[in-house]
């Protein structure tokens, strides 16, 4: 049974901070031109009980190249979702928000090398970025809070609260001295509530977009006890005109992967009560991030990826999370 969410405008703003000790609140995200081969994303995600935010910025260049900056800033509130250099101003809800990150960036010829992050510091150079980028939502958000409550759920330590909105952004991005001007769709998403990225085995988040009128957001999760978990919205426009959110029903999903057990294709079906789609998708640049808590390493790769739908083309993001056991992703054989 699909929960009853409640979702207002004061939740675009940050929430009380509450007693478990994973609280976090975070805002992501991104903005994606398959023609111009050149897209960005930003996440901020405050920690006030561990003392620190999580901060990256990632901007995909049209030569191949990729400029990545992390941080963890001293953060010990919840007043806002702005620390180490990035930003998130809400202008006004559900409608328009400001995007803005100001400060390093590792300038990597081989987006790989992020796999072993020390190493890449070393040999890779450190330049200055900037993003300045106005967000303006397509449609009305799609989630929020369970009225009753996520216990029960497989995101009950993950996200309680979460929503999305499929974005235009406009403005510009700068690294080391060489500005492009944007002007393309994406993303964007919201969540509060304990957050553990060990508490899933593995999730598959395909964010993308084809126009204004056909977009969505595809989910797909693997708890710990083998179970899968399908979920996200298809927005569309109807016959009448109307457009909007519909949600996701079920989703099946085939991946390739390279030698280093890195997704690079995927074909993904995705039901909804009115039809499926089917969605072919092909690595453009891929960034492989990790996590470490507690002994245990979770792996989180980002590829801005070319996708088909019969005949459209367009572009997203295709975010595999695994937990690493003995060096191999949890999700690569489900």
């Amino acid at each position: 049974m699909t929960p009853e969410l409640r979702l207002s405008p004061s939740d675009e703003h940050c929430h009380p901070i509450e007693e478990a000790p994973t609280f976090q609140e975070s805002m992501y995200a991104n903005v994606l031109d398959p023609v111009a081969r050149l897209g960005v994303w930003v996440r901020v995600g405050n920690r006030p009980h561990e003392g620190h935010s999580e901060v990256s910025c990632c901007v995909y260049l049209p030569d191949g190249r990729v400029a990545f900056g992390f941080g963890r800033p001293a953060c010990d509130s919840n007043d806002a979702l702005a620390a180490g250099g990035a930003a998130f101003e809400v202008v006004e809800p559900f409608e328009h928000l400001r995007m803005t990150y100001d400060g390093p960036l590792l300038l990597l010829d081989d987006p790989l090398a992020l796999a072993d992050p020390g190493r890449a510091m070393e040999t890779n150079r450190l330049v200055e970025g900037r993003v300045d980028l106005d967000l303006r939502g397509l449609v009305t958000p799609f989630g929020g809070e369970p009225v009753d409550g996520v216990e029960d759920s497989v995101l009950a330590g993950f996200a309680r609260g979460h929503y999305e909105q499929h974005v235009r952004g406009t403005g510009t991005v700068t690294v080391d001295g060489t500005s492009y001007s944007l002007d393309a769709l994406g993303l964007r998403d919201h969540s509060w509530g304990p957050r553990l990225w060990q508490n899933l085995s593995w999730y598959r988040f395909l964010p993308l977009v084809f126009s204004d009128d056909l977009a969505m957001s595809a989910v797909l999760i693997g708890d710990h006890d083998g179970g899968l978990h399908a979920g996200g919205m298809v927005l569309r426009t109807t016959p009448e005109g109307s457009r909007g959110y519909v949600p996701i029903e079920d989703v099946r999903l085939t991946s390739e992967y390279d030698e280093r057990d890195y997704p690079r294709r995927q074909r993904i079906e995705v039901d909804t009560a009115e039809r499926t789609y089917v969605v072919e998708g092909e690595s453009m640049s891929l960034v492989p991030l990790r996590n470490r808590r507690d002994g245990r390493t979770t792996r989180i790769t980002e590829a801005m990826t070319r996708f088909t739908c019969e005949g459209h083309e367009g572009v997203g993001m295709a975010e595999y999370l695994d937990q690493l056991v003995d060096g191999r992703p949890t999700g690569r054989d489900w």
